[in-house]
């Protein structure tokens, strides 16, 4: 079972963090994203994967190499432009078909590379070989309609549609992960942009009903699309492993004797000058915070000519 892990979004919700790196590569309590989603396809025997890159590749590939130390064999594939969620496995099916019997369209692993899930795997395989569908999407009951948009089944998990946010009848909420068919995407054209959710899927509910279904549990969930949503998962990481209000920080952290920092993230390459005070902020790399700043809920980002500042709940 291969695994293709989607990178190459644009982060456009957590600027102004990933004018410094890839979303996918931004760290989570001291762990880039994308090496926290390899460990755990790793730990339910996933190894061979394809990370799809677009902004940023850099960033991604500096955090995962080839994942050897991660225990996976990691491949990539590059699009330009950015292919979408439809679109990019289209591109990718080459490194998914390397090595596979001639003439067969094998089965794979999809997940987003920015959110944190502990969906069984081997579990949503299951369901999927079972039921002979081409797409398995991940479903909890969804938490949150007027912030999410929903996913509605039938009797049999059938998907039957999808609502917009703020549709209050009841729904699930897709999390990511997915267990689909080569066969759903090797009709698209390669290199065109193209989506799942708001276009291929609807067309194979229409042309095989029956062909999408949902795999639901209570698995845990956590979006990290804003600087507020990773500052609060690293907090809480952080909290559940005995270090209450101290995430873990970065390479080469520097941070003067009189300075006073708090509840914040520092990725890599970070000095924080005398008397600056820091509550509540995620400090980007090679940011210099001068001596005696105060910030409070702040991401902070090297800019070209000067730091970029943006508010948490801006």
């Amino acid at each position: 079972m291969r695994a293709l892990v989607l990178a190459a979004g644009l982060g456009t919700r957590l600027r102004p963090l990933t004018l410094a790196r890839a979303k996918a590569a931004a760290p989570v309590d001291g762990e880039p994203l994308v090496r926290r989603t390899i460990r755990w396809l790793v730990g339910h025997g996933v190894r061979d994967l394809i990370v799809n890159l677009h902004h940023k590749p850099e960033s991604i590939a500096a955090a995962v190499g080839d994942g050897s130390d991660l225990g996976a064999r990691v491949r990539y594939s590059w699009e330009s432009p950015v292919l979408g969620s439809a679109g990019g496995p289209r591109h990718a099916l080459p490194l998914l078909l390397d090595g596979q019997q001639r003439g067969a369209l094998p089965t794979f692993v999809l997940v987003n590379g920015d959110t944190l899930t502990d969906v069984d795997v081997p579990a949503m395989i299951a369901q999927h070989r079972r039921t002979g569908a081409l797409v398995t999407m991940a479903l909890i009951a969804n938490p949150r309609p007027d912030k999410y948009g929903g996913v509605l089944l039938d009797g049999d998990h059938a998907v039957t549609g999808f609502t917009r946010r703020g549709n209050l009848q009841p729904s699930f909420h897709f999390i990511g992960p997915q267990v689909v068919e080569a066969e759903a995407f090797i009709g698209l054209e390669d290199g065109v942009p193209a989506e799942s959710v708001v276009g291929l899927y609807p067309a194979l509910m229409t042309s095989r009903p029956g062909s999408v279904k949902g795999f639901v549990s209570n698995a845990a969930f956590r979006d990290i699309g804003t600087p507020a949503d990773l500052l609060q998962t690293s907090l809480d990481l952080a909290a559940a492993d005995g270090r209450a209000e101290r995430p873990r920080w970065g390479h080469n952290v520097h941070v003067a004797a009189t300075a006073r920092v708090t509840r914040s993230v520092l990725w890599d390459n970070v000095s924080v000058g005398a008397g600056a005070v820091l509550t509540e902020c995620v400090v980007a790399d090679g940011v210099h915070v001068p001596d005696g700043a105060v910030m409070t809920r702040c991401a902070i980002v090297r800019g070209p000519h000067d730091l970029e500042i943006a508010k948490l709940d801006g």
